[in-house]
């Protein structure tokens, strides 16, 4: 009954545009994913955190898809394409709970980026948001752009990646900024207001 219920997952077809397109909204017990048909990765992600981090042995766990016709990424795809299989919803976040942290491993949470942006300062701003869900309940989404760059069957390569943290106890953003997909990654960080002007989306959009 507990394994029926965290994987318990609804549909909503939707056609939004805010620069990019999602037609697919699949709701897990922990995240939310915006997810783009013609991309076959999420656009946007985002799920609440609260004291996250714990001890679950994560060597075993692959990403895999779960959802019937919904088509996404696959292992081949990312074979020598040299990107990472980048996590939306970070694994760590959840590793308290081994069930919850293996359902961060779905190809409608991960997005190809560039092995010196995953392991390096998106890998570093994980691990401060995992500090700052020590003391407060946070709202973290993440929004992908994309240009014109795919791996494999026709997956989509975001061109940056944005992240943006709310402190639920304020109402209010406690963090935001943005990361070029690329070799030598540009980091930028910033305001919602500048994020949304920039790259012609809306991030307020996604807290309810």
């Amino acid at each position: 009954m507990r394994k029926l219920f965290f994987y318990l997952i609804f549909f909503v077809n939707v056609n939004f545009c805010f620069g990019q397109k999602y037609d697919t909204v699949i709701r897990t017990s922990i995240y939310t994913s915006y997810f783009n048909y013609h991309q076959k990765v999420a656009v946007v992600v985002k799920y609440k955190l609260y004291k996250g981090g714990g001890n679950c042995e994560r060597k075993k766990f692959r990403f895999t898809n779960d959802i019937k016709n919904l088509l996404t990424a696959t292992d081949k795809d990312y074979s020598g394409s040299g990107y990472d299989k980048g996590h939306l919803v970070n694994a760590e976040d959840f590793a308290y709970d081994c069930f919850l942290d293996k359902l961060t491993f779905r190809y409608y949470n991960c997005v190809p980026q560039t092995a010196v942006m995953n392991r390096g300062i998106w890998k570093t701003y994980e691990t401060k948001i995992r500090k700052l869900s020590q003391t407060d309940s946070l709202l973290v989404i993440m929004v992908n752009v994309f240009g014109n760059q795919y791996i494999g069957n026709r997956i989509g390569v975001p061109s940056y990646c944005i992240k943006a943290v709310y402190s639920l106890t304020t109402q209010k953003a406690i963090l935001a900024f943005s990361l070029s997909n690329t070799k030598d990654p540009l980091f930028e960080e910033t305001s919602i207001a500048v994020l949304n002007k920039k790259f012609d989306i809306n991030i307020e959009k996604f807290r309810d």
